[in-house]
């Protein structure tokens, strides 16, 4: 995960102030190191969300997210001495990409800590862009206790991920660029994990427009924030597609002003995030990560607060495993009825599959794989369980499809993905 950690600030940083001075003041510093991502309108979203849908595509960042503009406020903001001395960073994530990147084209050395448990890739990712490494604990929490070590030891410059006001500025500045292309925004949905990047959108953004609404939005997984500000206890943790934003605890900074901007706070589940992830990819052919995808997910599971109106959603960020984005698309399929699993009860003789292939092809639906069980079964031993995995057109040819099987006396099932 990025930033899965139990927040560690400095004294007195909940206190520093973070102004859109601060965020126009950012974007001046990195205009043309980062890349100017356009905002484009979404017809197709619109359509189905009933709001005007602008798209904000971070996902085009060199390191593919908004990391980087935080990360390089930061870096420029650094004295000579700390620029030679190096920074480091705990991080096993976007933020691990973009320190590294920037640091090493300014030629400053960052050293990033990461837990034992990091997957191979995001350490050769980082390494690939001039980070250093280093391998500490079996947590995120252990490699940033000691991260926060060699800071001392090695008098290097902590640069957190997002709780510090230089990075929640450079974050800020997507925003900035939002309302700069489209001025008549009237609401941006902001995805809330530690908090910079809501942090610094919703400061300018409530500059800019003091009469828009910014919507905060968790993955339901990590509600950090979310308890914080809404003085809930829902329960933290678990697998979530929405690594980028699962933290333990929130910024002492970012929940502050967060306190103060957020008009409204909101909670996705995972087949929801996997769900607007698979639509910008089939819609909009662009990937994103599951955090990137949070905001799509928050509109189109609560229509009623966005009908109407002109919505920013930010696509932060897509670094996404391959092997897990073919998961969350197949796993899309089966969800729209596109793709299924059936277990059908038959007749352990010649010729039994070959009358259940023909109502298949009477439905016109392919058959995919075939799996017979003959043991782990409820039926009596001359019988057996056959799954199909199979391809349909919709939920409509499908549902069509089990009704002609059960009309010829099979019992059917069809297997739930959720």
């Amino acid at each position: 995960m990025d930033q899965t950690l139990l927040n560690i600030a400095p004294a007195g940083l909940e206190d520093a102030p973070l102004t859109a001075a601060d965020v126009r003041a950012a974007a001046e510093r990195i205009s043309g190191k980062v890349v100017r991502t356009p905002t484009l309108y979404s017809s197709t979203l619109s359509a189905i969300t009933g709001a005007e849908i602008w798209l904000k595509f971070e996902n085009l960042q060199f390191t593919a997210a908004y990391k980087e503009r935080g990360a390089l406020n930061a870096l420029l903001l650094l004295t000579e001495e700390q620029k030679a001395r190096g920074v480091i960073a705990a991080s096993a994530g976007n933020h691990a990409q973009g320190l590294s990147y920037h640091g090493t084209r300014l030629g400053v050395p960052v050293t990033i800590v990461m837990p034992k448990t990091t997957p191979t890739v995001k350490v050769m990712q980082t390494e690939s862009v001039g980070g250093k490494v280093v391998l500490e604990g079996e947590s995120f929490d252990e490699a940033y206790a000691h991260a926060r070590k060699l800071e001392g030891q090695l008098g290097l410059t902590f640069v957190h991920p997002f709780d510090e006001p230089n990075v929640a500025a450079g974050q800020g500045t997507v925003a900035l660029e939002m309302l700069e292309d489209v001025p008549e925004l009237d609401t941006l949905v902001l995805p809330v994990g530690g908090g910079g990047l809501s942090t610094g959108m919703g400061t300018v953004a409530r500059d800019i427009n003091p009469g828009i609404r910014l919507i905060g939005v968790e993955a339901q997984l990590y509600p950090s924030m979310y308890n914080l500000l809404k003085g809930t206890s829902l329960p933290i943790g678990g697998d979530t597609l929405a690594e980028g934003i699962a933290v333990i605890a929130p910024g002492l900074m970012t929940s502050k002003v967060l306190r103060s901007l957020l008009d409204e706070f909101l909670l996705v589940g995972e087949s929801q995030i996997e769900s607007a992830l698979a639509l910008l990819l089939q819609i909009e052919k662009t990937l994103v990560e599951g955090a990137g995808a949070v905001g799509l997910a928050a509109v189109i599971n609560n229509r009623e607060l966005f009908v109407g109106r002109k919505v920013g959603l930010v696509l932060s960020g897509g670094n996404i495993d391959t092997r897990l984005l073919a998961n969350v698309l197949l796993r899309d399929l089966a969800r729209s009825g596109r793709l299924a699993r059936l277990k059908i009860g038959l007749q352990d003789r010649a010729g039994a599959l070959f009358k259940v292939a023909k109502i298949f092809h009477e439905h016109n639906v392919n058959i995919i794989e075939v799996f017979h069980q003959r043991i782990f079964t409820h039926l009596p031993a001359k019988g057996l369980v056959t799954e199909i995995e199979c391809e349909a057109r919709d939920k409509e040819q499908l549902q069509a499809l089990i009704a002609g099987l059960r009309r010829e006396g099979y019992e059917v099932k069809l297997v739930e993905t959720d």
